[in-house]
């Protein structure tokens, strides 16, 4: 659960899908409509929340959403935003398709997001709480009460 600075590291729970393979396709958006409507109405704040999660809170959604955000206008945001689902990708061992990270973010940015989006949930990790929230819950997850002995009897 934790490594050796003390930090927090994403263990897969036992009712994890298996490493190796996404859950949900890159265009299997409307599975969740709701985050949809919102990736595609406001990508940088679920993308935000998504690196938050990926990057185990090392770095803050705001920071990742100013980035997105002055990127973006540029139409360079893919430049950034793929590094982060590369190391998704590495977290739980996923395959790069339907092309590589680069080019699914340059062409398919708001899929992309979403998909993302949904393999965090899907393992157990809730993006819209923050990453402290999920090492609490992990954390909580992993303590197993304490065994009391029955009392005596007569």
């Amino acid at each position: 659960m934790y490594n050796g600075e003390g930090k927090a590291t994403q263990q897969p729970s036992i009712n994890a899908p298996p490493t190796g393979q996404w859950t949900t396709g890159l265009y299997d958006c409307f599975d969740d409509t709701g985050n949809c409507c919102f990736t595609w109405c406001c990508p940088r704040f679920t993308f935000g929340r998504n690196v938050e999660i990926i990057d185990q809170g090392r770095t803050s959604p705001i920071k990742a959403r100013l980035i997105f955000f002055a990127l973006g206008c540029f139409g360079l945001a893919s430049l950034y935003t793929h590094g982060f689902r590369t190391k998704l990708r590495a977290l739980y061992n996923l395959p790069e398709e339907p092309c590589t990270d680069c080019c699914v973010h340059y062409w398919c940015v708001v899929c992309a997001i979403c998909q993302e989006y949904r393999e965090l949930k899907n393992r157990g990790l809730d993006p819209s709480i923050g990453w402290k929230a999920n090492e609490e819950r992990m954390r909580r997850a992993t303590q197993v009460p304490p065994h009391v002995a029955p009392g005596m009897t007569r």
